[in-house]
This record gives structure tokens, sequence and C-alpha cells, in this order.
């Protein structure tokens, strides 16, 4: 697992993209998380939302929603090579979803922490606080990840929604 420290300029439009599907997803009624997948070339190829409300699925979240439609369209060897852009730091279920799906790198735009921060979850006694980056480097494969990035951005949905 590594960690980049910056974005390039195609990381902050993808992530740009995944903040709008977040705004999306409150839109169509549930909880403001997008992500989508891009190939090598920088293409993106797929995209999801949260569906947790209208599925009635807590396993819903963007990024599991995001690797169902992925392995149903690639396979492990393609997933290596794409990466994964994210409107928030993906949890512990989300990353482990990504891990098992072979995608080799993940960016994402808000932090778990500011997460936290902004929906009044206490970061210091949560019921599920594991890093993404804790996750990833407990695989036997590397899973680069870069974040946060564009946090202002990505927080304004969070702002209005969990008030």
């Amino acid at each position: 697992m590594s960690n980049a420290t910056a974005p390039s300029a195609i990381d902050t439009a993808h992530l740009r993209t995944a903040i709008q599907i977040a705004n999306e997803s409150v839109a169509a009624g549930n909880h403001p998380f997008g992500a989508v997948l891009a190939d090598p070339d920088g293409t993106v190829v797929l995209s999801a939302q949260n569906s947790v409300v209208t599925e009635r699925d807590v396993t819903c979240h963007a990024e599991t929603n995001l690797v169902r439609l992925a392995m149903r369209k690639y396979g492990p060897d393609q997933l290596a090579s794409f990466t994964l852009y994210t409107s928030c730091e993906p949890c512990a279920m989300c990353a482990g979803a990504i891990y098992w799906s072979g995608i080799g790198r993940v960016v994402f735009a808000l932090g778990e922490t500011t997460l936290y921060e902004l929906t009044g979850i206490n970061p210091d006694n949560p019921t599920l606080a594991v890093p993404s980056r804790v996750v990833f480097g407990g695989g036997q494969r590397s899973t680069e990840v870069v974040g946060p990035a564009l946090e202002d951005e990505a927080a304004v949905a969070h702002e209005s929604f969990w008030r």
C-alpha cells in the first residue's frame, strides 16, 4: 500500500464527478456518497451512488455498488490497473470489497475523520472506525491510496444532509 501525496488533474476531475454523484444520491433519497471507476487511460467506465435507503440494504454504499458492477464487467486482472474515485474515504466494508475485487488504486475526497466531525459521530469511540489504509495495508497485494483531497468541496453535501 502506498500513499501518494497529491492527486493529479485527472484525479481531481474524477473526484468532482464522484462528488456530483453524491449530490445526485441525496436527490434520489439516499446518503451523500458517490463513486466512479476509471480505466488505465483515465476514462470513466462505471459510476454508482449510495442506495442504502431506497434499496433498504445497509451494504449498498456507493463503493460496494460500484464493485458489484465492476466485477460483473471486468476481471481481477483488468481491475488491478483501474482507479476507484469516491466522494468519501471508503469505510471498512467498502475497503474490503475494493480489496477483494482487485482494484489497484483508490482516490478519495472527504476523509473519514472529517466525515465524523460533520455527522457528529464521536471519532474517539465509533462503532467501526477503521481507516481504509489500515484495511488495504492488511492485504497481501498493494493498493495505492490517495486522499483526502477536495475535502471542502466534498463536505458541502454532508454539511446540509446530516444537520
